[in-house]
């Protein structure tokens, strides 16, 4: 097991919006799916777009560029063009700091 790394406050991220934080060497997009925080890869594997920038249907993330869906419990691709899934990662809350597992 990893350690954890503070990448942003709880309160500063709304509900239904996604950043693009930090962990390690990783890209990482940081989701708040109404109060529930979820962590994958930010680099989409088709053509590079960030998923961060993406639109959320419930725990699903589309990724702004060409349209592949990704579960942001799992990071299993959905549907659309990628070739594979994207990297999944633990997120835990302390007090308002949300602390994601480096790699």
């Amino acid at each position: 097991m990893g350690s954890f790394e503070k990448v942003a406050k709880a309160s500063e991220l709304a509900p239904g919006k996604g950043i693009a934080v930090q962990v390690g060497a990783e890209r990482v997009a940081l989701f708040n799916c109404d109060g529930a925080f979820h962590a994958i890869g930010d680099v989409c594997p088709h053509r590079g777009g960030p998923l961060s920038d993406g639109q959320l249907d419930g725990t699903n993330v589309q990724c702004p560029w060409h349209g592949a869906l990704f579960d942001l419990c799992t990071g299993k691709r959905v549907a659309g063009p990628s070739p594979r899934d994207v990297t999944s990662y633990a997120v835990r809350i302390t007090g308002d700091d949300v602390e994601i597992e480096a790699p």
